[in-house]
């Protein structure tokens, strides 16, 4: 794949998303932040350093700028996407804003919904809504979230996902509940629905519900090509997308030398080793 050299400057030193289109040789470059707490920081420190990340990103021309769902995690900030996407968005004007992703499992679709559509109204146009199907933490905090620790598998996923889709305006998918339920009055425009992923089964869910698709190549690299294959093979158009569109997130750390760079990486390496 191809990889482009964004307008006045490296990458940033977070993980980064490869947005692979057909057209053109140069592949769009995105950001994907968990707002790291770094040692003699407080969470607003990271939050605010998040922010700055984010008016950097515009200022070069990246294209997107996600924020991650994690809870219960001392080194990570970004806990609730939606709220953090709302402050991120009010302080920038053009870069796209979304997560990268909420866990559905961890929300009733309604609420998802309802976040995301008043995203939407205040930021039209500029909304992307990624879904995941993992919990994001340990089953303990998953429980805390859930407020119960029944139904932490991914059985119901697809239903909930085809919910969510019907409450933000799909037509073609059917929302079981009654017609009257809305995610709000009156929109006009509705996010950008992708689908997260890291093995073929995501990568089949959104192709043949004909969903955008990105690939977590940081955890699981041998899994990539097979996965974007099969996402191509199986693709059926539909409301959303006409063709397969699919982005691949890498984990990224730019230095002026290969030996700072290292150097750069061995926290990170320490928090896989722990």
């Amino acid at each position: 794949m191809a990889e482009a050299t964004p307008p006045g400057g490296s990458p940033p030193p977070r993980a980064a998303l490869w947005e692979v289109v057909s057209t053109g040789n140069r592949v769009p470059l995105s950001v994907l932040e968990l707002s790291p707490v770094g040692s003699g920081q407080t969470s607003r420190d990271a939050l605010l350093a998040s922010t700055e990340l984010a008016r950097t990103a515009e200022r070069l021309g990246y294209a997107r700028f996600w924020v991650a769902e994690h809870h219960n995690m001392p080194s990570v900030a970004s806990t609730t996407p939606a709220v953090l996407l709302a402050h991120v968005a009010a302080a920038t004007s053009t870069i796209r804003v979304g997560s990268g992703g909420v866990m559905l499992p961890n929300h009733a679709p309604l609420v998802v919904a309802e976040q995301f559509a008043i995203l939407e109204a205040l930021h039209p146009g500029r909304v992307d809504l990624g879904i995941g199907r993992a919990p994001g933490t340990d089953p303990v905090t998953a429980a805390a979230l859930r407020r119960t620790p029944e139904g932490l598998g991914a059985e119901d996923f697809p239903q909930e996902l085809d919910t969510l889709l019907a409450l933000l305006g799909d037509p073609t998918r059917e929302e079981p509940r009654p017609t009257r339920l809305v995610a709000t009055p009156a929109a006009t425009s509705a996010p950008d629905v992708w689908l997260l992923g890291s093995s073929g089964y995501s990568a089949q869910v959104a192709g043949k519900l004909g969903l955008p698709f990105a690939f977590a190549h940081h955890f699981s690299a041998q899994n990539t090509e097979p996965a974007l294959a099969l996402y191509r093979d199986v693709f059926t158009p539909s409301h959303a997308l006409q063709e397969p569109h699919a982005m691949v997130v890498a984990s990224v750390l730019a230095a002026p030398t290969q030996e700072e760079a290292e150097r750069l990486a061995l926290p990170g390496r320490l928090m896989l080793l722990q």
